[in-house]
């Protein structure tokens, strides 16, 4: 007498396919419908192509401001003019076009307070954006 194993087959039972495969459709069906679907890159627009009709403010070169320790004194050059303290920088930041941004460059000897303090005028003056250049 030949005596075969058991198989545990019998205990589980045979799984559903019909439902399986509906969830399967379902979750596609989900998936394709809430995907974004985004264009290529060589067909979205570059944003470079908007910028170039408005080329007058794109003209506009940034303000410099250079903040210097000359002797015991914080100097302030705005171009070729010298400032002594800031009450006199801030109304010269007042008259400038703000469109370009300001870029204050600090040399080695300049104190932080006086650095801080241009940065805060230029923000009063209404400039939005400032950068900060050390000089080499």
């Amino acid at each position: 007498m030949r005596v075969r194993p058991k198989s545990n087959r019998d205990d589980v039972g045979d799984l559903p396919l019909t439902p399986m495969i509906d969830v399967v459709f379902l979750l596609l069906i989900y998936f394709m419908v809430t995907a974004t679907i985004t264009p290529p890159e060589s067909r979205v627009a570059s944003t470079l192509q908007g910028e170039r009709g408005a080329g007058q403010a794109r003209d506009l070169k940034p303000q410099i401001v250079t903040v210097d320790l000359t002797g015991e004194a914080v100097t302030y050059r705005l171009g070729s003019r010298v400032f002594a303290d800031r009450d006199s920088l801030s109304a010269a930041l007042e008259q400038l076009p703000k469109e370009g941004g300001l870029f204050v460059r600090v040399t080695d000897r300049a104190p932080w307070s006086a650095v801080a303090g241009v940065m805060q005028d230029a923000l009063d003056a209404g400039f939005v954006k400032r950068t900060y250049v050390p000089a080499d």
